[in-house]
């Protein structure tokens, strides 16, 4: 399990994420339209998994917009953005903000990616929610890096995101 804080409080995750240099797990995640997306349909691409609470959140909506600035100066890359939030409200959310660069997709339907990932609150006011994350994945979908972030309310480290994919 992962420890982080919220405002300073001790909340936990249901593990830790995966490592670098083992392959990504396969997921089923559900795209605004209500169709579904795996992990297969990246396949040759380079994948940012922004992973957080919800984008209803101060720190959740800068992450997508940082990521929706970076996501159009990369090449064969794909930014995920992904919490349990309903696709209707990440639609409203990317439509209100003019974000095209990055894609949002929902875990609402079954919580498997949470449980997967190990990002899963496991108590606090989060409960069952998702804990601000990042896994990168090279072309071939090995975790190349990953950050669980300590205090939920801070932003992820974009620029170790963003070198790990120079890198690759």
């Amino acid at each position: 399990m992962a420890t982080i804080t919220l405002h300073g409080n001790t909340i936990h995750t249901l593990g830790t994420l995966p490592s670098a240099g083992n392959n990504a797990q396969n997921f089923t995640l559900t795209k605004g339209d209500l169709s579904t997306a795996t992990l297969e349909d990246y396949k040759g691409k380079k994948v940012v998994m922004n992973i957080f609470p919800s984008i209803d959140t101060g720190t959740c909506a800068t992450s997508v917009r940082e990521f929706n600035k970076k996501a159009a100066e990369l090449d064969n890359t794909v930014v995920l953005c992904i919490s349990k939030d309903l696709p209707f409200a990440q639609a409203r959310f990317c439509g209100a903000e003019g974000i095209e660069n990055v894609e949002m997709l929902s875990d609402f339907r079954d919580g498997n990616f949470g449980k997967t990932y190990q990002v899963e609150f496991t108590d606090g006011p989060l409960q069952s929610l998702h804990s601000r994350a990042i896994v990168v994945l090279d072309e071939n979908g090995k975790v190349i890096h990953t950050e669980q972030v300590p205090e939920i309310v801070d932003e992820p480290n974009y620029s170790a995101a963003i070198d790990a994919l120079e890198n690759a």
